[in-house]
């Protein structure tokens, strides 16, 4: 007797830095997007909602060819006619272009936008950091004032502390202007003439297409070797010094913690002036849930008119994980009610009075499969429901159809007529 063993089909897999958001964990999601939208809301931003696929050419301009982003993380790719699209990587650039498309600097150029959602970016996936991330993204356009720099470190500081969070620290730093950047790139040059047998490959390609990217490096290294490296904000312009005195004082007045970081620079290449993180530790490792900074040249660089522009981004993925570990969760909602309908008759009643009760704001469910009477018991325990309604054929031939507290274990019983209303006021008392 020969036995041919079926081969077991495999089960398909998300692909290797994408995951699933499940609903036992949405509820922390949510409550981060409630807070941020109504914070956003009372500082006068408006949402936006924009392409996750963009023209490739948007962010190589925007970004900067020399960014890592770019060189090696995009998802690019050519469509059926050869045009190379790219996965969103980041949303400031893809804002900048619809206020620029829709010309919306015509009618008001002081525009202040919030979205919420993924990004994409081919990155080694480890904790807190995925292939498709989210992000929650705000930009001002139109405002050059050093005030507003200092209102989105303030709006993400109040952000966090609604929230609940600890352990979370602010960098700022100042990257100069045109003006002023210059002269900082040739101290900078000069800085590492001796130093380029101990820099990593990557560092060498960026000395002549940006330098400032090299204080950037992640690699121990070459970190060691910048560890004295100049700083911009020793050849910071008189306009750029001042600018950046405005931010620090206004942010002291306001009581927001802030450390001046000399080694902060943003990853990408837009920004001018103002650079900031908030850091935190509760990860391990010090890491940045939040960035931001300004970009004065970006509307232009992409076509638009001279328009100043200051944004921030949230890393939602990393916000969570700091959240659940200092146990910042929401309690899950429990159950209004579970109906137990046992028979033909009961279910059918039991569907209507089931879509009324939900209509009315009525958290309800109830089990069609034909379960027997502790079957459903179970089920409505494990659902912590409140209340339990009982409907049989003795229930509906009497007319007294029974609803249980399952806290008390009180009953009492309610008329078939009049259920829904009757249970209405009680629930919503």
């Amino acid at each position: 007797m020969i036995l041919i063993l079926a081969k077991k089909k495999k089960t398909m897999q998300t692909i290797r830095g994408f995951r699933d958001i499940l609903p036992e964990n949405i509820a922390l999601w949510q409550k981060v997007e409630k807070e941020a939208t109504r914070l956003f809301d009372a500082f006068g931003f408006k949402e936006i909602r924009i392409p996750v696929l963009e023209k490739t050419q948007l962010f190589s301009r925007s970004i900067g060819e020399a960014t890592d982003i770019v060189e090696k993380e995009m998802y690019t790719f050519a469509d059926r006619k050869g045009d190379k699209l790219t996965l969103r990587p980041e949303a400031t650039a893809s804002i900048v272009r619809s206020y620029i498309q829709h010309k919306m600097y015509a009618t008001d150029p002081i525009r202040k936008f919030f979205m919420m959602g993924p990004m994409f970016r081919r990155e080694r996936p480890q904790k807190g950091r995925y292939r498709q991330f989210y992000q929650i993204d705000a930009e001002v356009f139109g405002v050059e004032s050093a005030y507003i720099d200092s209102q989105l470190i303030f709006i993400l500081t109040e952000l966090f502390k609604r929230l609940g969070l600890t352990g979370l620290s602010a960098h700022v730093n100042s990257l100069g202007c045109p003006d002023c950047r210059p002269s900082f790139q040739r101290a900078l040059l000069d800085f590492i003439a001796s130093k380029k047998d101990r820099l990593c490959d990557n560092c060498l390609r960026r000395i002549d297409k940006n330098p400032l990217r090299i204080l950037d490096c992640k690699v121990t290294s070459c970190k060691d070797v910048l560890q004295d490296a100049p700083a911009t904000l020793d050849h910071l312009c008189n306009h750029c010094e001042d600018h950046f005195a405005t931010v620090k004082t206004t942010l002291e007045t306001q009581g927001v913690d802030f450390i001046v970081d000399k080694s902060l620079v943003r990853g990408l290449d837009y920004y001018t002036r103002t650079a900031w993180e908030i850091q935190t530790t509760t990860l391990g490792a010090q890491s940045a849930v939040a960035g931001g900074g300004r970009y004065d040249g970006l509307v232009k660089e992409l076509g638009g008119p001279q328009t100043p522009g200051i944004g921030f981004a949230i890393g939602f993925d990393r916000l969570v994980e700091v959240m659940e570990q200092l146990d910042k969760a929401p309690q899950a909602t429990a159950l209004d009610l579970f109906l137990i309908c046992l028979g033909d008759m009961a279910t059918e009643k039991g569907y209507h009075w089931s879509c009324a009760l939900n209509q009315n704001g009525i958290r309800t469910e109830m089990d069609f499969r034909g379960k027997s009477m502790k079957a459903l018991m179970k089920r409505a325990n494990k659902l912590n429901a409140h209340y339990v309604l009982i409907a049989g054929e003795d229930e509906l031939i009497q007319n007294a159809i029974i609803l249980r507290d399952m806290n008390t274990k009180e009953q009492v019983s309610l008329p078939v007529e009049t259920l829904v209303p009757e249970l209405i006021k009680i629930f919503k008392k």
